[in-house]
């Protein structure tokens, strides 16, 4: 995989990755020693020789190289038995409890020193999605080395599955592909997250199958739920939200999404949990039925907002805001005075300062007065690199609606 290739960088370039970063664009190269195919890995050098490490390179994306070390080290089967016990270890000491190691994300792309890859584990099920050309290459030998690394703690993987459907691969100049990396095996699995038991879809459900990012808030949102009468659980997805409100002794749940597929999982989530009597789901376009749940009078102690990412792109940011400050202003509406709204965003686009902008103006428009309680981010299994921003994307929120004046 190791090119006899240098890239050298112009005069000026590469500030990004001499702040930190992980990314060198094609307009910051000056010129191109030697031979290579795209996916290879190459040295770096600045203009005037100085070593900047080794990456791969790939003249297919505007990210001609995503860097891998910023030293001149081989890029072996050591290289990244290294790098995999380092974040095993991470992931061992940052999160809460053993039980809490049973599902969660092992490798965080970049974030990791892994830039575009991201394994996540089910209890004995890895899911890993590729996005990057020169990781294709060699996912199989670094999923090999971590199963590995499991097996030594008694860890025993049965299958991996692979979601590289994401569209975005094109820009690598790679299809989409989702499949079975060796043997097949049953892809559905059940994982226990704070004490709710889900049956997890590693082929069809989105993304890898769950969104892990949220372990953390939703275990938050029990406290806030606790005892609560009513409990509204927007884009709840596979009922996660919802189900950590039934587990805390909230006495009735709504659960809104519009994927029939995911209300459906959902109620097999609440029936496993025996939360079904307390805990209901309804497929609805959200944005349109807040508006009918509050011309029919409905209120809720708690209404919790986990929409999907409303910008991909710095360009549709605009737009964005637009999305996020209605559904924001929707959803406050149906707080009770002394309630609590939770709301987040999953676009790293929409930075800290922008959403917290979009919430004060959208309380402003309804006339409700917010005390916040607490602000979040993503569980520290996704680990956020400050000079990748790409890797910081969850912002979440939980405020109490002190007062109202609609």
């Amino acid at each position: 995989m190791e090119a006899n290739t240098t890239v050298i960088l112009k005069k000026g370039e590469g500030r990004t990755i001499k702040a930190g970063g992980a990314w060198i664009y094609d307009n910051e190269i000056d010129t191109i020693r030697g031979t290579f195919r795209n996916g290879s890995i190459v040295r770096v050098e600045d203009f005037d020789g100085y070593p900047m490490g080794k990456g791969f390179i790939n003249q297919n994306s505007r990210i001609r190289i995503r860097m891998l070390t910023r030293k001149m080290e081989p890029v072996d089967d050591l290289f990244w038995e290294k790098k995999l016990r380092t974040a095993w270890e991470y992931r061992k000491t940052v999160m809460h409890n053993e039980q809490d190691l049973n599902c969660c994300r092992l490798i965080f792309g970049e974030a990791d020193g892994f830039p575009g890859l991201v394994v996540d584990k089910y209890a004995d099920i890895l899911v890993a999605e590729c996005l990057a050309l020169g990781m294709d290459l060699l996912k199989e030998q670094i999923l090999r080395i971590l199963t590995g690394i499991l097996a030594e703690e008694g860890i025993r993987i049965r299958g991996i599955f692979e979601r590289s459907d994401a569209p975005v691969r094109k820009k690598e100049g790679l299809l989409p592909y989702k499949g079975f990396i060796g043997e097949e095996f049953p892809t559905v699995v059940g994982i226990t997250e704070n004490g709710v038991h889900y049956q997890v879809d590693v082929e069809n459900g989105q993304k890898t199958g769950f969104f892990l990012d949220q372990k953390y808030n939703r275990l938050a949102m029990q406290r806030i739920c606790a005892g609560k009468d009513r409990v509204l659980d927007c884009f709840t997805h596979m009922g996660t939200f919802a189900l950590n409100a039934g587990l805390a002794g909230a006495k009735e749940v709504l659960g809104l999404d519009i994927s029939g597929y995911a209300v459906r999982q959902a109620r097999d989530n609440a029936a496993l949990n025996h939360l079904e009597d307390r805990v209901i789901f309804r497929e609805a376009n959200v944005l349109d039925e807040l508006p009918k749940l509050y011309e029919a009078g409905e209120r809720f102690d708690v209404v919790i907002l986990d929409p999907p990412a409303f910008t991909k792109s710095r360009e549709a940011t605009k737009n964005a805001i637009k999305g996020y400050r209605e559904i924001n202003m929707k959803g406050m509406r149906l707080v009770r005075d002394g309630g609590y709204f939770a709301t987040c965003s999953c676009s790293h686009f929409m930075t800290q300062e922008l959403f917290a902008k979009v919430i004060s103006q959208a309380a402003q428009t309804v006339h409700c007065s917010l005390r916040q309680v607490e602000f979040r981010t993503q569980a520290p299994d996704h680990p956020i690199l400050w000079n990748a921003e790409e890797s910081y994307y969850l912002k979440f929120y939980i405020f109490q609606v002190l007062t109202s004046l609609r």
